[in-house]
């Protein structure tokens, strides 16, 4: 029987199994929802194994359970590592879902639910890939490990010390991940790039109190306008970043990049429609692709200080606070940047206030060499499916744990996502197009049976 067909009539099954998966509802950020996250351990190591997968345990950590399987009965050949999360983002705004959550629920050739996309629906099908190849052939073609936790979505603190002790453990030739998407319907893509990530908190306080511009303004030092000063001293008008040293580790575009970006075809027209924006903006000489994926950034998330009312109230505010990430490439060290932009801080803030800074998460960029033959073997796969060959791109997002991976286990990481751009994975109606969900699970297949 061909995969198509074996799929073709398993589909309804399997769909009602990843619903199922789906209503389980395991957000790692909120402490109230630890039994679902136990809940959606067990779901997948009884999975695992009804897949029929060998050695499936549970492992406790100081946080969520981390789930490990294997099968390996392919002397000579190389070892798979599939890596995914089985944790959620938080579901808020309730009110903007059109149906619950929790309760998955297909319109328009589309699965809705919080995970279905990210990252659920994409672990479900390296399960039911491997699942397949054990029942048609009764053997893998490769040897498979799996290792699915449940901390992705809070930066997995307990992954990494996993990682450091289970080095043996988890040894492989690469790591597989589907967290990403296309790059459109029908036209997939394997990221070869993720941007690394550092961010801090900025606040400014200037008098004891709040004060009345009336009696005093003109006369002391405004936290507000001190910080808006600040904040916009770390851009020129050209999107440039000001910082002495943020560039120091950034890598020239190639001329080979330069082709694979012009390769996805954006349409930055459509984006600014789309967005009901009326120009993009960003550091000049380069395109939108080129910004988001192969640039570095440095966005103000959040603003605020004094009054936030309705109606006006003529005060002068004590204090101001932002919120700032950035987004890194290349050999760009997040410690090196959060010094750099803290001491920029301190060198241009306005006289007569108190600048406080209070750093948070960093992460370092994550590269691959496209012509790495396990790349060109997961693009061919693409191509055997989708009937278009696979880009590469460079992602702006960052997943911090890519990284480590490819570091700690001196393995190349293969992103072969199945997700698309518009399908709000982080927001309300989080949905997965069913279309990549029988597509992904051909070119998984595809992709194992070519590995060399």
């Amino acid at each position: 029987m061909s995969y198509e067909s074996y799929f073709a009539e398993r589909r309804e099954q399997q769909l009602g199994e990843l619903k199922e998966f789906l209503t389980i509802p395991s957000i790692s950020a909120l402490s109230e929802h630890k039994q679902d996250m136990i809940k959606a351990a067990e779901w997948v190591a009884g999975k695992l194994e009804a897949a029929g997968l060998e050695n499936v345990k549970i492992h406790q950590t100081a946080g969520h359970p981390i789930v490990y399987a294997d099968h390996l009965h392919a002397p000579g050949k190389p070892t798979i590592l599939v890596y995914g999360h089985y944790d959620v983002q938080p579901v808020d705004p309730l009110n903007l879902w059109e149906t619950p959550p929790f309760e998955p629920t297909e319109r328009d050739g589309k699965l809705y639910a919080r995970g279905a996309t990210d990252d659920k629906g994409q672990v479900f099908l390296h399960v039911k890939a491997v699942e397949a190849l054990l029942n048609q052939e009764q053997k893998l073609p490769v040897n498979v490990k799996f290792c699915i936790e449940g901390e992705e979505e809070i930066s997995s603190p307990s992954l990494l010390t996993f990682l450091n002790e289970q080095q043996s453990l988890l040894a492989t030739d690469a790591v597989l991940i589907s967290d990403t998407s296309l790059i459109e319907k029908g036209k997939p893509a394997i990221s070869i790039g993720l941007r690394g990530l550092c961010s801090l908190e900025v606040s400014i306080n200037a008098s004891n109190t709040d004060l009345h511009s009336g009696t005093y303004g003109g006369g002391v030092p405004n936290a507000l306008h001190a910080m808006i000063e600040l904040l916009a001293s770390l851009h020129d008008k050209h999107g440039h970043i000001t910082v002495e040293g943020f560039y120091e580790g950034v890598p020239e575009l190639t001329a080979a990049l330069h082709e694979e970006f012009e390769k996805q075809n954006f349409n930055e027209e459509q984006l600014k429609k789309t967005l009901g924006l009326s120009t993009l903006y960003g550091e000049e000489g380069f395109t939108f692709v080129e910004r988001t994926g192969a640039r570095p950034t440095l966005e103000l998330n959040g603003v605020w200080g004094g009054f936030q009312g309705e109606g006006t109230k003529t005060v002068i505010p004590k204090e101001a606070h932002a919120k700032i990430t950035c987004r890194l490439v290349g050999q760009q060290d997040p410690q090196r940047i959060l010094d750099a932009i803290i001491a920029h801080l301190h060198a241009n803030v306005q006289p007569g206030v108190t600048l406080k800074v209070k750093p948070g998460e960093k992460a370092r960029a994550f590269d691959m060499d496209p012509s790495i033959p396990l790349l060109q073997t997961a693009a061919d796969a693409y191509e055997a499916v989708y009937g278009t060959r696979a880009l590469f791109t460079k992602d702006g997002g960052s997943i911090p744990i890519v990284e480590t991976f490819s570091r700690q286990l001196s393995a190349p990481v293969i992103m072969m996502g199945f997700g698309l751009p518009d399908e709000n994975l982080h927001a309300p109606n989080e949905h997965f197009n069913l279309e990549n969900f029988d597509k992904g699970l051909l070119t998984i297949v595809e992709f194992l049976k070519r590995v060399q």
